[in-house]
């Protein structure tokens, strides 16, 4: 399976006016991609469109919520009127409710079960047609690590993102059964210090965080714009979150102690906030239409991305950590044989 260049892409970004899919579309655009970038907000689509015009890149904006079908298809029936086709598609949106199970309404899980997994679904629905009609490209979808793993104090999120992984594994095998030639990849960032906590609805009288460390956006915009270019299945953002599905794997039991133990405390800060502030259930909220949060000084590098996206690098790594270990083995051998 072969993509385009990004510079021979028409890229159609939901989620783009702020966080992740706001510094995905300008690198994109950057790298001479066709933009189409779509979100609730308005005014940050305005502004993003303006900040990669002025650079001499090429973007539209559609205003689309994602948990309207008939929204989301206007994002890709505009793309392709606009320019001529679509290449890759990056779904981006989400919102959350940071409560105990107990204290969510059900109105309120349905409404994040709907911006973000229904809207996953029917972004791959809209962009689909116009991918086959192409006769290649990619579907790339932001899930999340608690699509691998569950935290508390996030159930409705959690229940999406692990619906997302579902979703995209029966959508996968269906096209490989076709022999329809579209890429279809998870994005599983570790936790981002976008303007999520910012926005996010919380009942925990205290403005939320994720659990440290944190990474920057940058790493999963690096990814995705990686993945736009190379067919990927699963792309893991951060070395904890590599490590955190390891440990998922090999004992679900150790993280739910570990969890225990951090899951609930770790997810506060000391800064109040009432359940009655401004948030993006329902709505954009326009003053964090920005790319970074306020955890920059909790963030740090990770190795691991660089290596997946240098192959040489990575199976040389591991061909030495291999021969480490032989060697290793052989020396205790000798010793105690």
């Amino acid at each position: 399976m072969h993509l385009k260049p990004i510079n021979q892409q028409v890229v159609a970004i939901v989620g783009a006016s702020s966080g992740i899919g706001r510094l995905t579309a300008l690198k994109f655009a950057q790298r001479g991609a066709k933009v189409v970038v779509a979100a609730r907000s308005e005014s940050g689509l305005n502004s993003l469109v303006k900040e990669i015009q002025g650079f001499g890149g090429d973007a539209i904006a559609i205003v689309a919520d994602v948990s309207h079908f008939e929204q989301v298809k206007a994002i890709a029936d505009k793309t392709v009127s606009h320019y001529g086709r679509l290449d890759t598609w990056v779904h981006a949106a989400a919102t959350g409710v940071m409560a105990r199970f107990e204290d969510i309404t059900p109105e309120e899980f349905q409404r994040v079960v709907d911006v973000n997994l229904m809207g996953q679904v029917y972004g791959a629905m809209a962009a689909l047609p116009y991918l086959k009609q192409e006769g290649r490209g990619a579907l790339i979808h932001i899930s999340s690590m608690e699509g691998r793993r569950s935290l508390p104090l996030q159930s409705p999120y959690c229940a999406a993102k692990h619906g997302i992984e579902g979703f995209l594994e029966s959508l996968r095998v269906e096209l490989k059964h076709e022999g329809t030639p579209i890429s279809v990849t998870s994005i599983l960032p570790s936790v981002i210090n976008t303007p999520y906590y910012n926005k996010v609805c919380t009942k925990l009288g205290v403005k939320p965080t994720g659990i440290p460390p944190y990474y920057q956006p940058d790493l999963v915009a690096n990814a995705i714009i990686y993945t736009a270019e190379h067919p990927t299945r699963n792309f893991i953002v951060g070395d904890v979150g590599r490590l955190l599905d390891l440990l998922q794997r090999i004992s679900p039991e150790l993280v739910d102690s570990i969890l225990v133990l951090v899951g609930l405390t770790g997810q506060r800060t000391n800064e109040p906030k009432s359940e009655d502030a401004p948030n993006n259930l329902y709505g954009p909220i326009p003053e964090y239409d920005r790319v970074e949060g306020d955890f920059s000084n909790l963030a740090i590098p990770s190795i691991s991305d660089w290596l997946e996206m240098n192959s040489v690098f990575k199976w040389g790594a591991l061909a030495a950590g291999l021969a480490v270990a032989a060697l290793l083995r052989a020396s205790w051998w000798e010793k105690n044989v």
